[in-house]
């Protein structure tokens, strides 16, 4: 579990100073269409669309500009509401056709993070996933694996053996480990097939750290992302520690469930896809 072998180095998450990249509301214009509140939703978007720069808007403004593929946006507190999340190609703007599209649902204490990109069959596609903030006990982080690439099933392996098998897009799988670095690679499922090279993950104690496996094979251009949640280790008085953003948003069950029921379908250029949504524990 401590092997330092990496041959991809992993394409992380937006910096604090890439401030283009900064997930922000501003203007009443944005606000959620549910009636005015103070309660929120912390929501991040990760960007997995090969070779697609993308403006992303929501409720008609523009929320990030110049959007590059690999890219996972810090989490920002939303108003709870209903939110049309529109991907147009970056400089086309509202006038024009969305690449991508969906309404998407910001239930109160919830914690989610919006993803584009392919489906197994290389279509582009928008997916809601629910970021899990419960509590880990002390010494252990929470790895999360999310398969949005246009790929058939996977084994993802730390250490050289299977942690989660059959992981098809687009789903994830999530289990509790020992914080502390890990070398990971994805093979195709029950094979050693490498379809994504070793990379050495640093699993924080007390935080989900989030793994993204996305780009196609076809083009030959699978690759990892990761977002780290912070802050979910359990304190001695059993409250939550740390004081990220992504910590703060209670982790309600009611809020679990909302997000769960308002995944959907997608429109991409006016066409509905049917997706799924899996969280299998381990």
């Amino acid at each position: 579990m401590t092997s330092r072998i990496s041959r991809t180095p992993l394409l992380l998450g937006a910096s604090a100073g890439a401030c283009a990249l900064a997930l922000t509301v501003a203007g009443p214009a944005v606000a959620a269409t549910a009636a005015d509140s103070e309660q929120t939703g912390m929501v991040s978007v990760f960007h997995g669309v090969p070779g697609l720069t993308v403006d992303v808007y929501a409720n008609g403004e523009r929320l990030l500009g110049d959007f590059k593929p690999g890219t996972v946006t810090q989490p920002q507190a939303l108003d709870a509401g209903t939110y049309d999340i529109q991907l147009f190609k970056a400089g086309q703007g509202p006038d024009g056709s969305p690449a991508l599209e969906k309404k998407v649902e910001v239930p109160e204490g919830a914690n989610a993070t919006i993803a584009a990109h392919l489906s197994a069959d290389g279509k582009p596609q928008l997916t809601t996933f629910v970021n899990d903030t419960s509590t880990t006990e002390s010494g252990k982080a929470r790895l999360t694996v999310r398969h949005v690439a246009a790929a058939p099933a996977v084994d993802v392996r730390a250490g050289g053996q299977p942690v989660f098998t059959g992981l098809t897009n687009p789903n994830q799988d999530s289990t509790v480990v020992d914080a502390g670095t890990v070398n990971a690679d994805v093979t195709l499922a029950g094979t050693d097939t490498v379809a994504i090279s070793p990379a050495d993950l640093d699993l924080k104690e007390g935080s989900n750290n989030i793994v993204y496996a996305w780009g196609s094979a076809n083009d030959k251009n699978l690759a990892l992302a990761t977002q780290t949640i912070s802050g979910t280790q359990s304190s001695p008085t059993g409250g939550m520690g740390g004081t990220t953003a992504a910590a703060a948003a209670p982790n309600s069950s009611d809020a679990w469930l909302a997000w769960a029921a308002v995944t959907g379908l997608v429109t991409l250029t006016g066409v509905h896809l049917a997706r799924r949504y899996g969280d299998r524990r381990g």
